[in-house]
């Protein structure tokens, strides 16, 4: 397959779904949900852009699913280029509430799904000697956030492993860096009342939540020939949230 190939996890929506749309028919694109129907949306929305590309189911918070996909990619000769880690989720308690499950599911989708999940792909990028791995991070592993200690464990997690593979994989011209979003436009912030978003808004230099394409655009760049001497970094995209 001479076109790289971008394989983006959480690609159905918000941020995942602006990050696959900011590519184009120079790419092969794969992209992952957690259900058929959020698959069925991402191979829909490929089709709408007359690229190349498929998509496929996996749960990061299992490893049946992760060494299912794998397998699968695997059989059909698809091996990620550029390895852009979105999917998420979030449990929110406060610490004196959080239950052992809702600390263990935000680590392991978070940390140990991604984990698994680069191991799998970077063999082949070393043995290409070219690579690309971007992860999504958040403003709360540098800020935290209350309710959110596993969430902001395991982003500031994901920025250390990151700078970690940068110096492993730096020689193999593999370049490994974070993308760390603040307040922005998703349907999780949806739920966030007028009032709270005001308040938000007023705790922002650029005075609003950004938008998903404003972070694609980041990751485009990070995953371009343009980035190729930018590694172990975190990009902070967040309207002066934080600086």
């Amino acid at each position: 397959m001479s076109k790289k190939t971008v394989l983006i996890t959480g690609a159905s929506r918000g941020i995942g779904k602006a990050i696959l749309e900011s590519f184009n028919n120079e790419y092969f694109i794969v992209g992952t949900g957690t259900s058929e129907s959020s698959v069925q949306s991402i191979l829909e929305n490929i089709n709408s852009m007359n690229i190349e590309g498929d998509s496929f189911k996996l749960d990061l918070g299992d490893r049946d699913s992760i060494k299912e996909l794998t397998s699968l990619l695997d059989s059909k000769e698809i091996y990620p280029d550029i390895l852009i880690n979105n999917a998420g989720i979030t449990r929110d308690n406060i610490m004196l509430r959080m239950q052992e499950d809702e600390w263990d599911n935000v680590i392991d989708v978070h940390l140990n799904g991604q984990y698994l999940l680069i191991k799998s792909f970077i063999k082949k990028m070393v043995k290409n000697r070219w690579g690309r791995i971007i992860n999504i991070s958040s403003t709360s592993a540098v800020l935290g956030n209350k309710g959110q200690a596993n969430y902001a464990a395991a982003k500031a997690g994901i920025e250390a492993m990151s700078r970690s593979l940068a110096r492993e994989l730096g020689s193999r011209n593999i370049n490994v860096n974070c993308v760390a979003p603040g307040f922005i436009e998703t349907d999780m912030t949806k739920e966030i009342s007028a009032g709270n978003e005001d308040f938000l808004a007023s705790q922002i230099p650029l005075g609003r939540l950004g938008k998903p394409n404003e972070i694609a655009e980041v990751v485009n760049f990070l995953a371009s020939d343009q980035a190729n001497y930018i590694t172990g970094q975190t990009i902070h995209v967040n309207g002066g949230l934080y600086m």
